[in-house]
């Protein structure tokens, strides 16, 4: 039996995720409205909380 593969939706929405978030935050990577949509959509308030945090947050993205 061989290993699926992929990194799985439970082990995606994790706080590993919002980790991974923020240190592209921290760099100044440029993330397109569309992806940073995807964020809070999948996290909510805390992804929302952290792109008010680090200056990237917009009323058009929700």
């Amino acid at each position: 039996m061989s290993p699926e593969p992929g990194v799985g939706r439970a082990d995606r929405i994790s706080g590993e995720g919002l980790q991974r978030l923020e240190k592209q935050l921290e760099r100044g990577s440029k993330i397109s409205a569309l992806v940073l949509r995807q964020w809070i959509k999948r996290y909510g308030e805390s992804a929302r909380e952290m792109l008010k945090k680090h200056g990237c947050y917009t009323n058009d993205l929700e």
